[in-house]
């Protein structure tokens, strides 16, 4: 159903919003609140609360548009009494310190699990003459960004911060309560279906790569000829190799380029941290031991944290200019048709190579022992590169695709959120009359 204007509309006079529906009012946001309030920042530990635990509430908590209550850390028993600001059903949390993109981000608590707390650096907001729903889609148009972006200019580029008072000032358009439920009501429902549709998107997505990572699997560990006679490879990872295949350790078909580091100045870090992106254990620039390669290579992280913790990648193929610090391997294919073998190691679990428990690390020893299995022929080689080649170029088209259908249903969630928000569009006759007038009452 195509969906129809409003029948008469007035100059808003804010050459960012442009017409209201002529029986809409604008008003300043704080005609609508009832508080906010923030909590207090207390030490915690960056793993969740559970069950009968406090949590404070990270500021990632609405880093994408909306609540999400497993981002909290839980608090240390040592400051229980100084936590503040319980968290409540249907207010709005609003990120008041942030990057300049993150600064305002909003998300609506539907459901307020107990034990959880506010940081000092997120607003709790309460409402009243405005459903909180709508507020929270307010939140999401670019009628709402240009006002932070305005608010918070002149503040540090890398860190901007909103104050009450001109969160308080921002221009909200205002509806009767029933119709503000009405509109949330319409965005709920058909924001779900787009949901549904980028899921299934996301999915398929998955899949491929999924597929992909089979493709190379099977390609670097089976070949290409399903007739070709096999081997116990006497690896229980690998199974049955190509009879005629090598197996060996790592260290036979890839150079270390451990010791070729060259350690920065700290003031070289600082001239040129932002020009490539970075590998290590900390995810920033923090350690004397920097280093940069300009050649394909295979990362491997060392620390031992981060290889049983997951929070970064354990491997992966790096091609082009990446800084490395002292908790990566740096591993170089001996053939370039081998590249494909370096995206069999970013593939495998090293989590069992790991040694130590206090500190576990995965040295070098162990990492050059891993037994892998290659073709001795180049020929062979370059016709499984090939091989792969094309494969994942099928399969990249059917990503990209995939990718573009995603940035479409966004674009247009985007579009109807603030088409519906702002009065451009009349939805009152979407959803039930009766329903709506019930919850707004």
């Amino acid at each position: 159903m195509k969906l129809k204007p409003y029948p008469k509309y007035m100059p808003s006079g804010l050459e960012w919003l442009g017409d209201l529906p002529a029986h809409w009012k604008i008003v300043p946001l704080k005609h609508v609140l009832v508080d906010m309030e923030s909590g207090t920042s207390v030490n915690a530990i960056d793993v969740p609360a559970s069950s009968g635990e406090f949590g404070v509430l990270k500021t990632s908590c609405v880093y994408g548009g909306e609540f999400i209550a497993a981002e909290n850390k839980a608090v240390v028993p040592e400051e229980f009494d100084r936590v503040s600001c319980p968290l409540r059903r249907g207010t709005l949390i609003v990120s008041r310190m942030n990057t300049p993109e993150l600064v305002g981000a909003a998300g609506l608590v539907r459901r307020a699990e107990a034990g959880l707390f506010l940081p000092d650096r997120l607003w709790q907001v309460s409402f009243h003459d405005a459903e909180p729903a709508f507020a929270h889609y307010w939140t999401q148009t670019a009628a709402y960004r240009v006002q932070v972006e305005m608010a918070c200019s002149g503040t540090s580029s890398s860190m901007q911060n909103l104050s009450q008072g001109q969160f308080r000032s921002f221009a909200f358009p205002r509806p009767s309560v029933a119709e503000q439920v009405a509109i949330a009501a319409y965005l709920d429902r058909e924001t779900a279906k787009i949901d549904t549709l980028i899921a299934k998107q996301e999915k398929l997505i998955e899949l491929l790569q999924e597929k992909r990572q089979a493709v190379i699997s099977h390609a670097v560990m089976k070949g290409l000829d399903p007739m070709v006679p096999m081997k116990p490879s006497g690896v229980a990872w690998l199974g049955d190799v190509p009879e005629h295949w090598e197996v060996g350790p790592i260290k036979r078909f890839f150079s270390f380029l451990d010791g070729k580091r060259v350690p920065l100045s700290a003031e070289e870090r600082g001239v040129r941290a932002g020009d490539y992106p970075y590998y290590g254990a900390s995810g920033i620039i923090d350690s004397v031991d920097d280093y940069i390669f300009d050649e394909d290579l295979v990362l491997v992280s060392e620390d031992g944290a981060n290889l049983l913790a997951r929070s970064t990648p354990i491997a992966f193929v790096a091609r082009g200019k990446y800084w490395v610090n002292n908790h990566a391997h740096v591993l170089k294919p001996v053939d370039e048709h081998l590249t494909y073998w370096s995206e069999r190691i970013e593939a495998e679990n090293l989590v069992p190579f790991v040694s130590g428990s206090a500190q576990p690390k995965l040295t070098i020893q162990a990492l050059a022992n891993i037994l892998i299995a290659v073709p001795p022929s180049a020929n062979e080689r370059q016709e499984i590169e090939a091989y792969i080649l094309s494969e994942s170029a099928k399969i990249g088209t059917l990503i990209a695709k995939a990718q573009q259908a995603i940035a479409l249903q966004k674009e247009h969630r985007t579009a109807l959120i603030s088409a519906a928000v702002t009065g451009k569009i009349d939805v009152r006759g979407m959803v039930d009359q009766e329903s709506y007038e019930e919850k707004a009452a």
